[in-house]
């Protein structure tokens, strides 16, 4: 029986921002840009008073809230302060994952600290957070990962969710189906047109009849409307892909795009170099006005050794799009993907036609 931790920071980048910043505390504050085309990064919980969410247009969020206080990411500050939540973490386990820069998973089955369980090393760990860094996490304790995850959130902010094994089922039950992982707002009206609308009444279902309906995730349904969730933590996955993109305060045709490409591939470039794998595909990824996102990539042999050599191939991507020509295009990105190991790269026999 795995002893599972999952940490939560607290609204980490706008508490970040009001930790770093008194003027702030207490106030709705909006980490985004502001502009026409700029999306919310984070709110303070005095901003999602107002409905302020991520990912809602910043404009919107200034509609909801006129005082809001708008601070521009920094997104260096913030990973510098994850890195200090790491080594919290690391006085505890070995096994993390890390999900983003403000939650992860942990394996305390067997955690080094000397604690008696996982509940004291969630505890441990809040309060090691909340003396060292002046922040707060939100935790959640039980047997498997996904119950973790969905009782870090139960008590947020600064709350403390344990559920153990005996109580995983009665914890689930009342929960509204759209908690469990991969049931999105699709998914979710599919189930409502069954009825079934709380985790109780999903688990009620016989299995083959989801699986009759949904397949393959019809089994998992059915997994995990009983707390079902074999999946070990996984230390430290390393990254599959690396980019940097740009959203236009004016919409573009394809043609006016080659400047912004050069650009973020420069600076994809720069990224790379600080990389010691090394990528088997450059990524062009392209959003209309209308929000399409389509995505083009390529894998030229030999690999781009320059910026300059990755903004050609880049540029070159263009060519497979196959919108019409008068089509507009809101963001544009430029990625290198599908990183290996030097020493793991595939032999000749085994390359790609």
């Amino acid at each position: 029986m795995r002893k599972i931790v999952h940490i939560d920071m607290d609204a980490f980048y706008a508490s970040v921002e009001q930790r770093d910043d008194p003027a702030l505390r207490g106030r709705p504050v909006v980490v985004a840009w502001k502009g026409a085309r700029s999306v919310v990064c984070a709110a303070s919980y005095e901003a999602r008073a107002f409905g302020i969410r991520s990912a809602m247009p910043a404009l919107r969020a200034e509609r909801l809230c006129p005082r809001a206080v708008f601070v521009a990411p920094d997104f260096a500050r913030y990973k510098a302060v994850s890195m200090q939540v790491r080594a919290i973490l690391e006085r505890h386990a070995e096994a993390i994952e890390p999900l983003s820069l403000d939650e992860a998973y942990l394996d305390a089955t067997h955690a080094h600290s000397g604690l008696a369980n996982a509940t004291e090393v969630a505890r441990a760990i809040r309060a090691s957070i909340r003396e060292e860094l002046g922040l707060t996490a939100s935790a959640g304790v039980a047997p498997n990962k996904f119950v973790a995850k969905i009782a870090s959130d139960h008590r947020k902010p600064d709350g403390l969710t344990v559920v153990p094994p005996e109580r995983v089922l009665s914890f689930l039950t009342p929960l509204p189906v759209a908690r469990l992982p991969g049931v999105g707002e699709v998914m979710a009206e599919r189930l409502a047109r069954l009825a079934i609308h709380r985790v109780g009444e999903l688990r009620a279902v016989p299995t083959p009849l989801l699986v009759h309906r949904f397949g393959a995730f019809g089994l998992r349904l059915a997994e995990l409307a009983r707390g079902i969730d074999d999946s070990p933590v996984r230390p430290s996955r390393l990254r599959q892909s690396l980019s940097a993109e740009d959203t236009f305060a004016e919409d573009h045709y394809l043609e006016e795009l080659g400047p912004a490409i050069v650009r973020l591939a420069e600076r994809v470039w720069t990224q790379s170099q600080r990389e010691p794998r090394k990528p088997r595909a450059v990524l062009l990824k392209l959003k209309t006005a209308e929000f399409l996102t389509l995505t083009r990539s390529l894998r030229p042999e030999p690999m781009p050794e320059s910026a300059s050599s990755l903004a050609a191939v880049a540029l070159a991507l263009r060519e497979r799009v196959d919108l019409p020509p008068r089509t507009r295009y809101r963001l544009v990105g430029v990625g290198l993907a599908q990183f290996e190991d030097p020493g793991t790269a595939q032999p000749p026999l085994f390359a790609a036609p």
